[in-house]
């Protein structure tokens, strides 16, 4: 179970992101986080695996505190964590299946990693799972040859190989058409269910959302206003979260500029990259 209570993240310069958060995730749930721009989706999502530290507040998964954790104890604590990433985060001249192997570098010796020699059953695995996302065939392309709703399957697959307790998905949809947003969403809302594990999304799509999740967690100015399944999401409620605005609008935290400028023309920034295989 994840268990969130009182995060806050404040960033320099007094903007309050978060302003003491606290809900809990169990089973196999699908749970959107949905709100409008600069409400504090992604600063929340980015703080439960620590990639944004929190200014105070715990974040708690089968009882370890994240919180509390060292860096070296962190980065045992992220092989249970997996994230998927809006820009999806992959290393561009790598192929589809290095990439997808990733996921298990968390679990290898560091000359292992370094020479990436894998066992031969998570190479298995890896075929098996890119076959299941519909990526079959793909194995040797390139990150680079791939469309944006590929790549973004790559990085489900990538996800799942980590065999993780909890998946977070930052904005997996927002790069993509309609008719590839419907396919994500189904291919994750499968993997809650088959995994038997739950998924947490940050989500701008409403109706999306509303399709595809279990239950709805509204944010409005870094705190929880809505918290409840689909249905229960009336105009009362729809006025909480966007106080009248259009819920159909883009939206970004006020993190996303500086972040955009650590990512390079390669691939994900280092920390992102340390982060999907588990090594920090």
């Amino acid at each position: 179970m994840l268990r969130v209570r009182e995060l806050a993240k404040t960033y320099p310069g007094g903007e309050e992101a978060l302003t003491g958060v606290s809900f809990d995730v169990t089973g196999n749930e699908v749970v959107a986080i949905i709100g409008p721009s600069g409400a504090g989706k992604s600063t929340l999502i980015e703080s439960i695996n620590r990639l944004t530290e929190p200014t105070r507040g715990t974040v708690s998964l089968d009882g370890t505190e994240l919180t509390d954790l060292s860096k070296r104890e962190l980065r045992r604590a992220r092989r249970d964590i997996a994230m998927i990433f809006q820009e999806y985060n992959l290393v561009e001249r790598l192929t589809v299946m290095e990439n997808v192997l990733s996921g298990r570098l968390g679990y290898l010796s560091t000359w292992k990693a370094f020479r990436r020699k894998f066992p031969k059953e998570d190479v298995e695995f890896a075929r098996e799972t890119l076959d299941r996302v519909g990526l079959g065939g793909h194995e040797r392309d390139r990150a680079d040859e791939l469309s944006g709703g590929q790549r973004q399957r790559v990085g489900i697959a990538r996800a799942v190989l980590q065999r993780p307790k909890i998946m977070l998905a930052d904005e997996p949809t927002s790069s993509l058409d309609p008719e590839t947003s419907r396919a994500v969403m189904e291919l994750l809302t499968e993997i809650a269910r088959d995994e038997d594990i739950p998924v947490l999304i940050n989500i701008h799509e409403v109706d999306l959302a509303l399709e595809y999740a279990d239950r709805l967690i509204g944010l409005a100015d870094g705190a929880v206003v809505f918290d409840g399944p689909p249905v229960e999401l009336d105009a009362s409620a729809r006025d909480r979260i966007y106080r009248d605005g259009d819920p159909s609008e883009s939206d970004s935290d006020p993190d996303r500029a500086a972040e955009a400028t650590d990512e390079t023309d390669n691939g994900p920034s280092l920390e992102k990259r340390e982060i999907q295989r588990g090594l920090n």
